[in-house]
């Protein structure tokens, strides 16, 4: 205060008084109480894919026009395209709005997006007997690349994964084994690292709610809040119709089912025409398949692998192979359902062993079913044409002598008796049909 010293007293304070509320407020930011905004809360129990992130994206666009005193996003999947789970936690890192990244309900593996979105929220919260993290590394860079250009794309992720956690005083100690070979932590785990990898374990929302209370968030502009939720609501953001159905079609055993769907209807038109109304119903199962595909990285040798499977079956109801054309086209179908996504680019993302186990299942039984009756079919006499009247009893019209006139499915015939002659009205046995000439037989008694 030597700069006041020439003054007098009083006015020393005066101009010391105005010197600290101006100076104080500028040298460091203050923590301001949330009040008034709405508490938003956001889930996801699938896969997080383009069209979770896009709905993500508008949740958190809403809370900050809204100016939300939280959002609360609620993992409930495994899986997540990491091209895109990494977009989305950059964009939650910068939030205007607080962001809590809430895993639950218990037994969940959130996974590789826990473990990106964890990182990038003000707070992170685990549901008990929940865990996140994947055996695979958080990040792979796509495409042919060196090791030189591995090493400094994981540098990075480690980077920013660690930045995101120190900045909110959460361990980073995890981070480097977790991008670089994969690691899983449960929240007991997490939890007991110095400091905590996470902010707190919560039993379920009101638990959340009542523990948020007083907690201090300092966002990416550097202004720092205090939460107040003890006694609140919060208000769900649902994803509209269109972003339902997105998620739904994107979910690996949904597209998969879809796929083998349209096969089956676009097989059933050309096996029996019905004016195009199955070829038009296959167009468009394929068609929600591929939106749900190419949504997520696909192995397309595998998806060519399924479509060269469907061709195999169903040339076997035309190749007379006994079933070996479907036993090739089953084996084929099943490792490529296995291997139809990328587990490098998307941890937890695969078609669900049920699925394959019921189509495969499902085709078996049908192609059985389909030799029997052909087997059945082959070993029963003929009973339509010429051939069809061996066997049949015929009325003798004109006396076999050995040759005469019999008469048989509505019709008189030329026939020759092969053991000895019968007189008109007797009945003979057709043994045979040779150029429109029956052989027939009188019955032993």
């Amino acid at each position: 205060m030597a700069t006041f010293a020439h003054l007098r007293p009083t006015w020393r304070i005066v101009f010391a008084t105005l010197y600290l509320l101006i100076a104080l407020p500028l040298a460091a930011p203050s923590a301001q109480a949330q009040v008034g905004g709405p508490i938003y809360t956001a889930a996801v129990d699938g896969v997080i894919s383009r069209y979770a992130v896009s709905y993500l994206r508008r949740v958190l666009h809403e809370a900050e026009a809204a100016q939300a005193t939280a959002l609360i996003i609620r993992l409930g999947g495994q899986g997540a395209v990491l091209r895109d789970v990494r977009g989305l936690a950059a964009d939650l890192a910068v939030a205007k709005v607080p962001v809590v990244v809430y895993v639950a309900p218990d037994g969940t593996s959130s996974g590789a997006a826990g473990a990106w979105l964890l990182s990038a929220a003000h707070l992170a919260v685990m549901s008990p007997g929940t865990s996140f993290g994947a055996a695979t590394p958080l990040a792979e860079p796509t495409g042919d690349v060196s090791v030189q250009v591995r090493d400094l794309f994981l540098t990075e992720v480690i980077r920013q994964l660690g930045g995101w956690n120190r900045d909110r005083g959460r361990s980073d100690a995890w981070v480097d084994r977790a991008a670089r070979v994969g690691a899983v932590l449960t929240n007991e785990q997490a939890i007991a690292l110095n400091p905590p990898a996470v902010n707190m374990v919560a039993r379920d929302d009101e638990d959340l709610l009542t523990s948020l209370e007083g907690r201090a968030v300092t966002l990416e502009d550097g202004s720092q809040l205090v939460l107040h939720t003890l006694g609140r609501t919060a208000v769900p953001l649902a994803p509209n119709i269109g972003e339902q159905i997105l998620l739904l079609l994107a979910d690996p055993t949904v597209a998969f089912l879809l796929l083998v769907m349209a096969g089956i209807a676009i097989y059933a038109e050309f096996a029996a025409p019905t004016v195009g109304i199955l070829a038009g119903v296959g167009g468009v199962l394929l068609i929600s398949s591929m939106v749900g595909i190419v949504a997520l990285p696909v192995h397309w040798l595998s998806f060519f692998g399924l479509v060269f499977a469907f061709g195999l079956i169903a040339a076997d109801l035309f190749v007379h192979s006994h079933g070996g054309l479907t036993v090739v086209g089953l084996v084929v179908l099943v490792l490529s359902a296995l291997n139809l996504f990328d587990a490098a680019q998307a941890p937890g993302v695969a078609v669900a062993l049920w699925a394959i186990a019921l189509v495969s299942l499902l085709i078996a039984g049908f192609a059985a079913l389909g030799i029997y009756l052909v087997v059945r079919m082959r070993s029963q006499p003929v009973t339509t044409g010429q051939e069809g009247l061996i066997g049949r009893l015929a009325e003798v019209r004109r006396r076999l002598a050995p040759e005469g006139m019999v008469f048989v499915d509505g019709a008189l015939w030329s026939a020759v008796c092969e053991n000895g002659e019968v007189e008109p009205g007797e009945y003979v046995r057709v043994t045979g049909v040779h150029e429109l000439r029956l052989t027939v037989r009188r019955p032993e008694i």
